[in-house]
Parts: structure tokens; sequence; C-alpha cells
């Protein structure tokens, strides 16, 4: 079963991204949550790769991801974890180190079972309208889905 993302507005500063895995919650969390794991599918656009991926999965704790292309460039972002609760919600900071976007988002993301698989809900509150608008129009929300392609391909090898 094909799944794809759907990406919505929701009031005047957020984005609602949901998703259906064809896995179970756990494991959906901990290929989002586990380094390793993550370093296994979480890459970007053709040619970028995650080359960093530091996770201190807990209330206060820090994460950073860089991705890097064959060209010698370089994409990086971290935050700050500020709730956790194994394994149906993380809510985070989100600030990339080459803003293309002003200020810092706040990511909440949350899974829940659904027959024969789980539903991922991520929420990105901006901190304007306008700033919510750019990223909507910007190839990122459209280069989320091939990620989480990417994802299904990987979650199939673990089950």
């Amino acid at each position: 079963m094909k799944n794809k993302a759907a990406v919505t507005r929701q009031g005047d500063h957020a984005i609602v991204v949901t998703r259906r895995f064809n896995a179970p919650s756990e494991l959906v969390f901990d290929a989002f949550t586990k380094p390793e794991m993550m370093k296994e599918w979480f890459h970007g656009p053709p040619g970028w790769k995650l080359t960093t991926c530091e996770v201190d999965l807990h209330p206060g704790g820090a994460y950073r991801r860089v991705w890097s292309n064959d060209a010698g460039e370089s994409m990086g972002m971290g935050g700050v974890f500020t709730e956790v609760e194994r394994p149906v919600r993380v809510v985070r900071t989100e600030r990339y180190d080459q803003p293309w976007y002003e200020g810092e988002a706040v990511g909440t993301f949350t899974l829940s079972a659904v027959e024969k698989g789980t539903l991922m809900t991520l929420t990105i509150e901006y901190g304007s309208q306008a700033v919510r608008d750019q990223v909507m129009a910007s190839p990122v929300m459209a280069g989320m889905e091939t990620g989480y392609a990417g994802l299904d391909k990987y979650l199939e090898t673990m089950q």
C-alpha cells in the first residue's frame, strides 16, 4: 500500500504533516530518534547524506544533524527536546545553521497506532505567518516525501 504525506496549514503559524507508515509505533519512533537508524534512511535530496546525527533524547537534551553532498557542501540544524514520551510524542526546537527562514521553529511529533501501522502527525510552529508561508512554498515540503519513502523501505527491512 502506497502512503503519501499530506501537508496542510493550521492557524496562522503552523504546518501539519501527516503520514502513515506500515510498521508498529515503537519501530517508527526508533527510526526517527536513534542516530544509527536515522543514518540509514534520513538523507534528503538525491546526492545528500546524513553524515552527523547526535541525539540526547530527554527533555533538555540536544540533537544535531548535518547533511553533506559530494560537492563538499553541508547543511546543519539542531535544537533541544522539550518533551519526550516514548513511543508517542516528541516536542523539540529547530534552527538551521544556514537559516533559510527567520527564527526558530517548534516541532511536535506524535505517533498513533492505526490498522496495520502507525499514523505520524508532525506539527511545526513558526514565528510568523510569513515564515510559515515561505516554508510551505519551498521545495523542502515536496522533498519530505522522498525521505518518508526512504523510511518506508528501511522499515520493510527491519520487520
